[in-house]
């Protein structure tokens, strides 16, 4: 499966969080359709079928983040 280049990631999930703040705030919701446009691209760049999912999934992809990160148990 092709998933998105981890640089993508980080500026759909800002968006995707800015929106959904927006669209809270604005009950008339003029922000729905570019929010619908940021969650199918959240879900083609992760390869997920559901916003939730595909918020999961990019977070565990983004920069930095691993799986299995022990870097807190790490001797010093």
């Amino acid at each position: 499966m092709l998933l998105a280049h981890p640089a993508v990631l980080p500026g759909l999930v800002d968006r995707y969080w800015a929106l959904s703040v927006l669209d809270a705030a604005d009950d008339a919701s003029s922000v729905r359709g570019e929010m619908r446009d940021v969650e199918q691209a959240l879900c083609v760049a992760t390869g997920t079928a559901d916003v939730y999912a595909a918020l999961i999934a990019a977070r565990h992809h983004l920069p930095g983040a691993g799986a299995l990160d022990d870097s807190v148990l790490a001797s010093r």
